[in-house]
């Protein structure tokens, strides 16, 4: 194979609103599940799904798989940081201070009780290594905002502290190339639905 294609869907809207959603077990709302059908109703060469165990991603990810015949893995790994004592709390409803902190510094500042951006990295790459080992011709990864930030800054080489610089939305498809070596991974687009 001389190149493969990974695709990476955020999960769609949840009840509640915009928060520090992290490590909390949310489900899709059914606004969440009709943009997921939207984005993926015109992409059906997918070998593969992956997925976040959080049901806001591995719902979606079973149905889909079960409604292709493909196979879904699930990857620990590919979860949200958690974000401790901010965990669903809207932006308003954190102190400035350190709010502003985390918006200036996202690598070297971590909310109180987080999970440190250094160790959330190390785990999402490390869940990126265990996708190339068993890749095939296209992959889906369904998962998070965070996570989708980590991959995109390692493929383009950004910094750790520009994550935050990266816009996911809810729904967003992303595809990345990935090329034997010594060709590098790229990024073909970066959509919102």
């Amino acid at each position: 194979m001389t190149e493969a294609l990974v695709d990476l869907l955020r999960h769609g809207e949840v009840p509640g609103g915009a928060c520090f959603r992290g490590s909390r077990d949310d489900a899709l709302s059914e606004q969440g599940w009709e943009q997921m059908r939207r984005v993926v109703a015109d992409c059906s060469s997918w070998t593969r799904v992956l997925s976040s165990p959080a049901r806001r991603c591995l719902d979606f990810a079973t149905h889909l798989a079960e409604r292709r015949g493909l196979a879904l893995k699930v990857l620990e790994p590919l979860r949200e940081r958690h974000f401790g004592a901010w965990e669903g709390l809207a932006a308003d409803r954190i102190p400035l201070d350190q709010l502003s902190r985390f918006w200036d510094d996202p690598a070297g500042f971590t909310p109180p009780g987080a999970e440190p951006f250094g160790a959330f990295r190390e785990r999402v790459l490390d869940a990126w290594d265990q996708v190339l080992e068993g890749l095939g011709p296209h992959s889906l990864i369904v998962t998070h905002g965070g996570v989708i930030r980590v991959l995109v800054a390692r493929v383009l080489q950004m910094p750790a502290a520009a994550t935050l610089l990266i816009e996911v939305p809810h729904a967003c498809l992303t595809r990345l190339r990935i090329n034997e070596p010594p060709g590098r991974p790229s990024l073909v687009f970066h959509r919102a639905p």
